[in-house]
């Protein structure tokens, strides 16, 4: 069998014909039949079960506290449930109920320098937190904090607001975890 450039050229010109009809006949087979598809929510809610959730106005309770910290708390709060989750946000009755208060606003020295004055302070939020959930007869409080170290050179006004949206960040993650989350 003698091969000759011209029947090689037709050769190579109808496989490229044939490739370019089956070839996107074949891909989309492969991409419709063997799709694979992940959802991340973080949760572990059964939405057919639990539809609507309930958060009360966290009150700021510490006897020391900063006045804007409580708006802050109760929108982060409010926020990542509406973001991270389906359920609709209701006033009274809903099948999950968050209620609690912010009970503790401290700052502490967290060391010492040779000289015998603080190099770095710590400041601390504690929560008070009330769960239920009415679906499963689930109910729970507990108490979440977190802290956040900053240099005993500045004045807590320099960085009270920076630290206070780091410590609620935290602290609505820890509750957030703790009632809908699957850690």
């Amino acid at each position: 069998m003698r091969f000759t450039l011209s029947s090689l050229r037709d050769a190579h010109s109808r496989l490229q014909n044939w490739l370019m009809l089956c070839l996107p006949t074949l891909l989309t087979f492969i991409l419709v039949g063997c799709s694979v598809s992940y959802k991340f929510t973080g949760t572990n809610l059964n939405y057919d079960l639990i539809k609507t959730l309930q958060i009360d106005n966290i009150a700021n309770r510490a006897p020391y506290g900063w006045a804007p910290m409580q708006a802050m708390f109760n929108n982060r709060l409010q926020d990542q449930y509406v973001n991270q989750t389906r359920l609709r946000m209701v006033k009274r009755n809903g099948d999950l109920h968050l209620s609690g208060e912010i009970t503790g606003y401290y700052q502490f020295n967290k060391s010492v320098a040779a000289d015998g004055y603080s190099s770095q302070v710590q400041l601390r939020v504690t929560v008070n937190i009330r769960f239920e959930n009415r679906k499963t007869n689930q109910r729970w409080e507990r108490q979440f904090s977190a802290t956040a170290p900053y240099d005993a050179n500045l004045q807590l006004s320099q960085v009270q607001e920076r630290l206070v949206t780091e410590l609620i960040r935290d602290i609505c993650d820890q509750i957030f975890n703790a009632t809908v989350a699957d850690w």
